[in-house]
């Protein structure tokens, strides 16, 4: 018997289908979008956009410069370079640090000492839920510039001077040419030093037994860098601050060394220790993420607390640790713009006063979008590169 065939019915209209629906709702954003462009390119073509300005006499001073200097003769670039550079060594001795302090405290709070754990407990609790601009101006206002004035500053040993004016410490200053071969041949002791600390850990894992592999290559290190620095005559020497007076002998200035500013330390202060109470609970969170069988496997091998921390669980905690200490890293880098609120002269601050001179907006601004952008896709990059040889060093 045949079977009677219902008549297909005939499709939807392309706009009343669900491909057509999706086509306009497509359609009607990229209209916006391009609506949104035009604008851009309207109001941008009745702007003044190059960054010709830059090139003109700065007309201001900066504070709180370290090893570069700057005259207010100098162009808008010089500035601006100089507060790139205010920001880098901010951000460069920031992520050390933390990293650190996150990594000793994450540590601590798993310690087996009571008083120790609840310790990293109470910093971690405090620093992490309190504002980090708060903290800014707590270390400045509150710690920092209570110290002694210039002329009652702390003196240690006449090289160490503390005041609220700057902390001024010794820091090493080439003496010659033969610097450079110095330096050179410290980064040679480096790497020999570096290739027999591995030597000793080799032989650690094969027998059981601690050679005290670091403290072995720091030795190391410390002896071929000092026959060094002695064999190529002393090439670099130590300039020790003093303090100058004026001609009622009363203290003016330091002269000499290098001059920590209570601006840099307290922004300093504040970044590391926000930034190493997250790391810390990163660190700790990683390190509880391992099998508790490679901590009783590496004690059972004979392995001391140490050599179980460093050799064991720290290495394979660091596959997980990586990527949330790289978005740390980040957050350092971009929270260093709060130093607007102390006057210390990094990027922002310095592009801001540039653009109160200058009145250029949208260029001012795009420059210091481009600059931290640039700043970290380099940290990024570094880190990334890091994951994917710890990540290859794993299969």
């Amino acid at each position: 018997m045949a079977t009677l065939s219902t008549p297909a019915e005939p499709p939807p209209p392309f706009l009343r289908s669900s491909k057509g629906r999706r086509f306009l709702i497509q359609a009607a954003a990229a209209g916006v979008l391009l609506l949104f462009v035009a604008y851009l390119f309207d109001r941008a073509s009745k702007l003044e956009l190059g960054l010709g300005f830059m090139d003109e006499r700065t007309g201001f001073a900066l504070a709180n410069q370290w090893i570069t200097t700057f005259e207010s003769n100098d162009s808008r670039w010089v500035a601006y370079g100089a507060g790139v550079f205010n920001t880098i060594r901010i951000v460069a001795v920031g992520i050390v640090l933390a990293t650190i302090l996150g990594v000793v405290m994450g540590v601590a709070r798993l310690s087996s000492n009571w008083l120790v754990s609840r310790l990293a407990t109470v910093y971690v609790e405090v620093i992490r839920n309190t504002p980090l601009l708060v903290q800014i101006v707590f270390w400045h206002s509150v710690v920092l510039l209570q110290l002694p004035r210039i002329s009652e500053a702390v003196n240690v040993g006449e090289v160490v001077y503390i005041s609220n004016r700057a902390l001024a410490i010794p820091w090493p200053q080439e003496r010659g040419s033969l610097a450079v071969v110095w330096v050179i041949l410290a980064l040679v002791a480096l790497v020999v030093a570096a290739w027999v600390r591995n030597r000793r850990l080799v032989e650690e894992a094969e027998t059981g037994r601690s050679t005290h592999a670091n403290l072995y290559g720091i030795g190391v290190f410390l002896v071929l860098a000092t026959g060094a620095y002695v064999a190529t005559g002393l090439p670099v020497g130590i300039d020790v601050p003093e303090l100058t007076f004026n001609d009622t002998g009363t203290t003016q200035n330091y002269v000499g060394g290098i001059k920590i500013t209570p601006e840099f330390a307290a922004l300093l202060f504040a970044l590391v220790f926000y930034t190493g109470s997250f790391i810390t609970e990163i660190v700790r969170g990683s390190i509880q993420s391992l099998p508790r069988g490679q901590s009783e496997a590496a004690a059972a091998l004979g392995l001391s607390g140490y050599q179980r921390m460093t050799l064991v669980i720290l290495p394979q905690a660091l596959r997980t640790m990586i990527p949330a200490v790289t978005n740390q890293y980040l957050n350092l880098s971009k929270n260093s713009s709060l130093a607007i609120v102390i006057g210390y002269s990094e990027l922002f601050l310095v592009s801001s006063t540039i653009l109160n001179n200058a009145g250029r907006a949208i260029p001012t601004f795009t420059l210091i979008i481009g600059t931290y952008l640039t700043l970290n896709l380099l940290i990024s990059a570094a880190m990334n590169w890091l994951n994917r040889r710890v990540q290859s060093a794993r299969l």
